[in-house]
């Protein structure tokens, strides 16, 4: 019987510890990293992948994804997924709300999630977990069963949905958000989103630090008022039209009321998602060093990294928050490089011209909000920050290790380490390649990106040891991509007769919640 399923050689990897590379060969048993090691031999293996000298990042872990939002969830899943195992991303946790979009019913989530979790299964090529937004009283009341039941350990606050819609003013919120008669979506509903969360922390004190609340910080009034201002005025197009249109002080304005809200209500866990701009990370440090009892993390996503509001391709750039200014871009990178960001994400909404655009189709305050990018995600972090002196470490704790931990996750994903799943992404960081949609496995027909070059490229992954994607070319065999109950706990490892550590094979988790972690 041999020690591995898998052996890979030829390469180096992005460990733990380790700001750059190191040379090892990587040993894969049932599904997990088994050895790390140099020069292991290769007949202790059943087969041999040659690395072919690539750099492996674990496989990412996208933490902020929308599934379904534009299209059929199974649709989507199916395809999404394999954008995802494109870009290397092995753990697409993807953002789930009722109401109008997804799957356009209001309700209970007693109801709701079992119907996404059935339309999803079979469908993933990619591991996935859902975060949930709780859009009524209900939903507050169902955190805690969420939780134990359906390993839900993250949820979300949308605060410009207060008297604004998806994609601009909204005259009828209730129709929008499909809540039920005299509820309203506003600060008070955002203050007792909270203290729901806090008391399903208050339950599970073993799982505590993994249960969390991101918001998604812009101001509905401020944007309304700036949207009529800019429309007026007519001076302004395009996606720089709607960078004005949606100010930065509107997102360090509603970080301001989130932060204290979480202050008031004793919430310690809280995430600032997609923050695009300077005012808004400004906003988010001086919140940090005022309520220094907050556990904030920060996220950015590769969208607003890689894209600015004048050099985008086109009003496909548009999205929520806005791409802003080159001067935003420059802002975030060096916020980044100072350790101030925790992950970076893609944001990944597929969005069909058929739906995207408006008439005319230039008119950016007619089209549809958000675009995918989950397949450049990687390659893009590794392109910009390595040309910027980002190490490669610093890379893989942004794209996957941090993400990982803070969303329950951290047992299994987000590493290459011993007894954690096999995920990989094998980098080529050799190759100049431009960016064009037609070459994207998502079901969307353009990409901000379009002509972009890059210098590194994800030419295989790996998810739990098996390739889902070799030398560019993603797999068409059955998807095995699996829902991960949170928090995801880690596979125990046997030993050999010689005694190195291999992986049973076993989980202890359970796929329907979390009883296996107490």
């Amino acid at each position: 019987m041999t020690e591995f399923d898998v052996l890979l050689t030829n390469l180096t990897a992005v460990l733990p510890g380790h700001e750059e590379p190191q040379r090892v060969d990587i040993g894969v048993k049932d599904g997990v990293f088994a050895r790390i090691e140099a020069d292991i031999d290769p007949a202790l293996a059943d087969s041999v992948v040659d690395g072919g000298g690539k750099v492996a990042f674990p496989g990412v872990v996208d933490a902020h994804q929308h599934w379904g939002i534009y299209n059929p969830l199974p649709d989507d899943v199916a395809s999404e997924s394999r954008a995802c195992a494109q870009g290397g991303v092995t753990t697409a946790l993807s953002y789930m709300r009722t109401g109008q979009y997804y799957l356009n019913k209001g309700g209970s989530y007693a109801d709701f999630f079992p119907e996404v979790r059935s339309l999803t299964e079979g469908r993933a090529l990619v591991d996935y977990a859902y975060h949930l937004a709780p859009m009524s009283k209900e939903h507050i009341d169902e955190i805690g069963s969420l939780v134990t039941d359906h390993g839900v350990t993250s949820f979300k606050v949308f605060m410009f949905y207060g008297s604004h819609g998806l994609h601009g003013r909204s005259s009828d919120q209730s129709e929008f958000l499909m809540t039920p008669e005299g509820e309203r979506y506003d600060y008070a509903h955002f203050e007792f989103v909270m203290r729901g969360i806090q008391k399903a922390r208050e339950q599970n004190p073993e799982i505590a630090d993994q249960i969390s609340l991101s918001l998604h910080c812009e101001t509905a009034e401020i944007m309304s008022a700036y949207t009529k201002m800019v429309e007026e005025d007519g001076t302004l197009t395009g996606l720089p039209a709607y960078s004005a249109s949606r100010p930065p002080h509107s997102e360090g304005l509603a970080v301001t009321i989130a932060s204290y809200l979480a202050h008031e209500t004793e919430l310690p866990t809280i995430n600032l998602l997609h923050l695009t701009s300077r005012k808004a990370v400004e906003a988010a440090l001086t919140m940090a060093a005022a309520f220094p009892h907050i556990d904030f993390r920060r996220e950015v996503t590769v969208g607003h990294l890689l894209a600015d509001c004048d050099s985008a391709h086109g009003v496909g750039g548009k999205v929520n928050p806005p791409l802003r200014p080159r001067e935003d871009v420059e802002a975030l990178w060096g916020y980044l490089l100072d350790g101030k960001i925790d992950w970076v994400v893609s944001d990944h909404a597929c969005c069909k011209e058929e739906h995207k655009f408006g008439a005319p189709k230039e008119d950016v305050f007619l089209a549809k909000s958000g675009f995918g990018g989950a397949e450049y995600l990687l390659a893009g972090m590794v392109s910009e920050g390595g040309r910027r002196g980002l190490p490669y470490g610093r890379i893989a704790e942004l794209t996957a290790t941090n993400p990982a931990q803070r969303y329950g996750l951290g047992a299994r994903k987000g590493a290459i380490r011993v007894g954690m799943d096999a995920d990989l992404a094998l980098v080529d960081t050799g190759v100049t390649w431009t960016v064009r949609a037609e070459d994207s496995l998502s079901a969307q027909e353009y990409t901000p990106f379009e002509g972009a070059e890059l210098t590194a490229k994800v030419t295989d992954t790996f998810l739990r040891g098996t390739a889902i994607m070799t030398d560019g070319v993603v797999t068409d065999q059955a998807p095995t991509g699996t829902y991960l109950a949170r928090p995801a706990l880690a596979r125990p490892l046997a030993t050999t007769g010689d005694g190195t550590a291999v992986s049973t094979g076993v989980s202890t988790g359970v796929s329907t919640g979390v009883s296996g972690a107490r």
